[in-house]
């Protein structure tokens, strides 16, 4: 009986313990809620113009999460830094490490805009390997290349919104992020109404109308963080002083490399690990894409929860090591990594009710609508594991161990995750639903060994003292 006493306080907290990490994750989770779900009705307004749009658009925002995915290991390096920096009241620290992201974000965003300009049409064409007519993979080709060039100009706007609304999190101000997000998703809700379909006068534009509503809503959403963040220097102290000098010490700068760097490969090449995921299961054909389209749209509303209760336990942990708490700090790590994984055993059970009746939203085929619901259903039933695995994620980055979860992370897809996937979808008959399940089951080998890494606590370290 006292043993079944001492786990229960070892991973459930008290009602301060869960409001203290509520004031944190439901900001994010209302920014993340939002945008995905008018990233949900952006995408069901492509899939009611036909498959084809919808895939085309698809496959660039698969190109283009790449680039996300890339920002977020840019500035997630410096974000170690910062919020640790933050729990010690070193301001400077804070506003020297706005000064690494800015430049590293400006460098990635110009390589990717390069790459892109150059090879789109070939990483487009990567993805229409499957079975299909020569027409619905031209007229697929064009829309992705119409919605990608038009994205491009977006990508400034973005790179900025991820430099402040980061650092605002990393100092526990996750409220203004949260309400440019909101500005901004309704924003392009409402020009996506606009100028997808061609309502009050305005062309109908189709998938270009899709892009510039998100380009525009980007805008609208830098404007609101920096404006309003500079506005009001004395609760954002890290903007005084700020671009008095964009110089970054040299010695901070290695550090930051040090950890950072590890951090960014590792964003980028689990990114890329994903889209070769999604190229590995499009030879089985259109409707696979189309089908993962309408899943992915969903997964997302759902999914941030894990990913808003990963980013807290990155900002409260962290803040935790830098003021030395490390008892607290694990204790803390424990009932959050609890709380995340018993949230998704009840989201999972949502998903599965909602499974059959999602894709009926969509102007496509009965196959691809069957297959997604199929991909929908599998999501479900692994999105505790997937909770666990991302809070564990962040528990060892807060804490700098960033070669650790580079190997735990991207090294692990490309070995694992995409090997299965790869020999399933080339040399054997299985249908991409069972190649999916097999891939999300090779995660368990990753469970075993995030267990015993957070276990160990050997992430439990101050690197800014």
């Amino acid at each position: 009986m006292r043993l079944l006493e001492k786990s229960r306080h070892k991973f459930i907290g008290d009602k301060s313990f869960y409001k203290m990490v509520l004031a944190i994750a439901v900001p994010i989770m209302i920014q993340n809620g939002i945008s995905n779900f008018v990233s949900l009705l952006d995408n069901i307004m492509i899939g009611q113009i036909g498959t084809e749009q919808m895939s085309g658009v698809a496959i660039v925002n698969q190109l283009l999460f790449v680039y996300n995915l890339c920002l977020f290991g840019g500035v997630s390096g410096a974000g170690i830094f910062t919020a640790q920096y933050f729990g010690q009241k070193n301001q400077e620290g804070v506003r020297q490490t706005v000064r690494f992201k800015i430049w590293m974000v400006s460098l990635i965003t110009l390589f990717t805009v390069i790459l892109l300009l150059a090879v789109g049409d070939p990483l487009i064409l990567l993805y229409l390997q499957g079975e299909g007519t020569a027409e619905s993979v031209a007229s697929t080709l064009r829309y992705g290349r119409e919605y990608l060039h038009i994205m491009l100009p977006g990508l400034i706007p973005f790179m900025l919104v991820q430099v402040y609304s980061s650092t605002l999190r990393e100092c526990g101000k996750t409220i203004l992020p949260m309400k440019a997000g909101v500005i901004a998703v309704l924003v392009n809700l409402i020009l996506n109404y606009i100028l997808i379909y061609g309502k009050f006068g305005a062309p109908a534009l189709g998938v270009r109308g899709a892009a510039i509503a998100t380009v525009i809503s980007r805008f609208v959403e830098c404007a609101i963080v920096l404006i309003h963040t500079h506005r009001r220097a004395q609760e954002h102290p890290f903007v005084l002083g700020l671009y008095a000098t964009l110089k970054v010490p040299a010695s901070l700068m290695i550090k930051i490399i040090t950890k950072g760097m590890p951090l960014l490969l590792n964003e980028t090449l689990w990114a890329a690990g994903t889209a070769m995921l999604t190229q590995c299961y499009s030879v089985r054909g259109l409707n696979v894409i189309a089908a993962l389209n309408i899943s992915n749209t969903i997964n997302n509303v759902f999914n941030i929860v894990f990913i808003a209760l990963g980013e807290s336990v990155a900002i409260i942990v962290g803040q935790l090591l830098g003021a030395g708490k490390m008892d607290e700090a694990r204790d803390t790590d424990n009932k959050m990594i609890a709380f995340s994984v018993f949230s998704c055993v009840l989201i999972a059970i949502v998903m599965l009710l909602l499974a059959q009746f999602f894709p009926l939203l969509y102007n496509t085929n009965d196959e691809a609508k069957k297959l997604a619901t199929y991909f929908i259903m599998l999501t479900a039933v692994f999105m505790p594991q997937n909770a666990f695995l991302h809070a564990s994620y962040f528990t060892l980055r807060s804490g700098g161990k960033t070669i650790i979860t580079f190997l735990f992370d991207s090294v692990f897809i490309w070995c694992v995750s995409v090997v299965i996937a790869f020999t399933l979808s080339r040399f054997t008959a299985l249908p991409a639903v069972a190649v999916y399940a097999f891939v999300q089951m090779g995660d368990w080998i990753k469970c075993v060994i995030g267990f015993v890494l957070v276990k160990k606590g050997i992430w439990l370290q101050n690197i800014v003292s």
